[in-house]
C-alpha cells in the first residue's frame, strides 16, 4: 500500500483537553480507523526555539516525545483535518512510504 509515514514531534507535559497531547493523537488516530501509532519518549532534543528538552532524573515533564504512524492519503487528511479543526499546532515530518505486512507479500522474493 501507498501512503506516507508521519512522525510528530511535542513534549511529555503539552496537553489539550486536560490529556496529554501525545495520547491525545494516538487516541484520535485510533479513533479515525488509523492502523496503529507508536509513541517514543526520547531522551533529549531541541526544537525551532533553540530550546533544549530533555529527560532528567527527577522530572520527566520537558522529555521529547515522537508518534509515528503509517497511514493512507486519505487518512492523513482526516488526521490534519481532525487536528486543524483542534486548533493544534504541532512539527511534524511526511513522508511518501509503502507500508504493508509481510505475510501478504506473494511467495518467493527472489
Amino acid at each position: 500500500m501507498q501512503g506516507y509515514q508521519l512522525t510528530f514531534f511535542t513534549q511529555q507535559n503539552r496537553t489539550h483537553k486536560r490529556q496529554f497531547l501525545s495520547n491525545w493523537l494516538i487516541e484520535e488516530a485510533h479513533k479515525l480507523g488509523i492502523g496503529g501509532a507508536t509513541l517514543i519518549a526520547a531522551t533529549e532534543g531541541f526544537g525551532r526555539d533553540r530550546k533544549l528538552h530533555a529527560a532528567r532524573f527527577f522530572e520527566l515533564a520537558d522529555q521529547p516525545i515522537e508518534i509515528t504512524m503509517a497511514l493512507s492519503e486519505a487518512e492523513s487528511k482526516r488526521l490534519f483535518q481532525r487536528l486543524h479543526d483542534e486548533k493544534i499546532n504541532m512539527f511534524y515530518i511526511k513522508i511518501p512510504i509503502e507500508f504493508g505486512m509481510t505475510d501478504d507479500l506473494p511467495g518467493d522474493q527472489e
